[in-house]
């Protein structure tokens, strides 16, 4: 059966590569980018893969709170469903660490851009639906303040914490509607997979990208999955294991979601 599949940060990298595969497997993909040149060689791209390629562009700077917002407004519009969001799009480094909101730019790309949209499209996803959020290996303890943008991080620092701040905010919710659905999940895709984001932060080539698209598309897909809302899959292990300890604590999960609520609140 078709499924109608939105992943953001869909021009390069492990979110290209997971829409061929999904192209190729007969799906309607939606493609989300900041670049509108970049999206339409994607859909080029794509279009060679088949003779019915069903695909759609959005472009969206998800640093911005009001152009995620803009972003689920378009998307609720034009569909009345949606079977599997993939929230791929990531930022390790940037020229400009500030976002036009004032946050650090991997807080809002990484962690807050993923719980609006999730939210937002929530009314448009329903029992058998699913969220991926893509999480990491990487992941480190939350300062409350940098992701509220009053404090200055590391790259490495401001990313492991997005991450984890991530995989909490996939647990709470995920174990909220764990009975009404769409089931939410945290993937570690790979570690240092040949992305452009590996490359620039580590200057290493990396793994094959086929590794982590392989997994999303599993992920999106098959009844492994099904039940697995509120769980972390980490693809280094090749199984469902337990995250980051941070994200078992509900004092400390209660205190994260907190943040990123009153963050967004503040901002938007």
């Amino acid at each position: 059966m078709q499924k109608t599949i939105l992943i953001t940060g869909a021009t390069d990298g492990i979110g290209f590569e997971t829409a061929k595969m999904l192209v190729k497997q007969g799906h309607h993909v939606l493609l989300h980018g900041r670049n509108s040149n970049k999206l339409a060689e994607v859909e080029r791209n794509l279009a060679l893969l088949s003779n019915s390629v069903q695909t759609e562009s959005y472009i969206a700077d998800l640093s911005s709170i009001k152009e995620v917002n803009a972003l689920a407004d378009m998307l609720k519009h034009k569909h009345q469903h949606i079977d599997v969001l993939i929230n791929n799009a990531g930022v390790y480094s940037a020229d400009n660490h500030r976002s036009s909101d004032n946050l650090d730019i991997r807080f809002a790309v990484n962690t807050i851009a993923p719980y609006i949209l999730t939210n937002a499209l929530l009314p448009i996803m329903n029992k058998q639906s699913r969220v991926l959020n893509l999480s990491s290996a990487a992941q480190s303890t939350v300062n409350l303040n940098a992701m509220a943008g009053k404090e200055v991080l590391s790259d490495g620092e401001a990313y492991a914490q997005s991450k984890l701040a991530l995989t909490i905010f996939s647990r709470v919710l995920g174990m909220q509607l764990k009975m009404s659905g769409p089931a939410i999940i945290a993937i570690n895709p790979k570690s240092l997979l040949a992305s452009k984001m590996v490359k620039n932060a580590f200057g290493i080539v990396g793994n094959d990208l086929s590794l982590g698209a392989e997994v999303l598309c599993q992920a999106s897909l098959c009844d492994e999955f099904t039940h697995a809302s509120g769980l972390y899959f980490d693809n280094d292990k090749e199984k469902f294991a337990d995250p980051h300890p941070d994200a078992l604590d509900p004092a400390i999960c209660e205190s994260v979601m907190k943040a990123i609520t009153e963050t967004i609140a503040r901002v938007g």
